[in-house]
């Protein structure tokens, strides 16, 4: 069974990436895997903008990432740019933190406009971190999601995502677990 690490810049658990972070977790359980999410926001905070990783809950997290075999971030997007939870737990990784694993980058926000987010800001965050497998991701309008469901289109490329993603995650543990044959010489 394959290991994913959801990484939630949610604000709250009732905000709309709170609801689309929900909504992930589900579709990757229906597909069998083991999942974990961190949310940001629960984690404390002066250690966090400290990078303090003796803290047991901030080593906890980092170790949550580098065990992982697939990784979601979900953010909400700000004025063109990710959630200053989502760098603040990145920022805490080694340099090659995201090697080997599928990312798949999910945000919300309030208009198409902010879009341009994803491939700005989140992806090259994410190369910054080592990432080399980071999937097409998917960017949900705040109007798309209503009380505590996400519309049906929106669903539709959600749960593309998450199939495309629960796939790459599948080959990306194949890799690491392979073992390395050595040519004598």
């Amino acid at each position: 069974m394959s290991s994913v690490l959801v990484i939630s810049g949610s604000p709250s658990p009732g905000s709309r990436t709170g609801i689309l972070v929900a909504r992930v977790e589900e579709l990757l359980r229906g597909s069998e895997h083991d999942v974990r999410t961190v949310h940001v926001r629960e984690l404390p905070t002066l250690s966090l903008l400290t990078e303090d990783l003796r803290d047991p809950e901030i080593g906890d997290a980092v170790a949550a990432v580098l065990r992982a075999d697939g990784i979601v971030v979900v953010s909400p997007v700000y004025r063109a740019a990710y959630s200053g939870l989502v760098k603040a737990l990145l920022d805490l990784l080694p340099k090659r933190a995201l090697r080997g694993r599928a990312v798949l980058p999910l945000a919300t926000g309030g208009s198409q406009g902010f879009l341009v987010a994803m491939d700005y800001a989140l992806n090259p965050l994410l190369a910054g971190k080592g990432a080399d497998n980071v999937l097409r991701g998917e960017f949900v309008l705040d109007g798309d999601i209503t009380g505590d469901v996400v519309e049906p289109k929106a669903d539709d490329a959600v749960r593309g995502a998450v199939e495309r993603f629960a796939h790459a995650v599948s080959e990306a543990r194949f890799r690491r677990a392979r073992p390395r044959l050595r040519v004598a010489g």
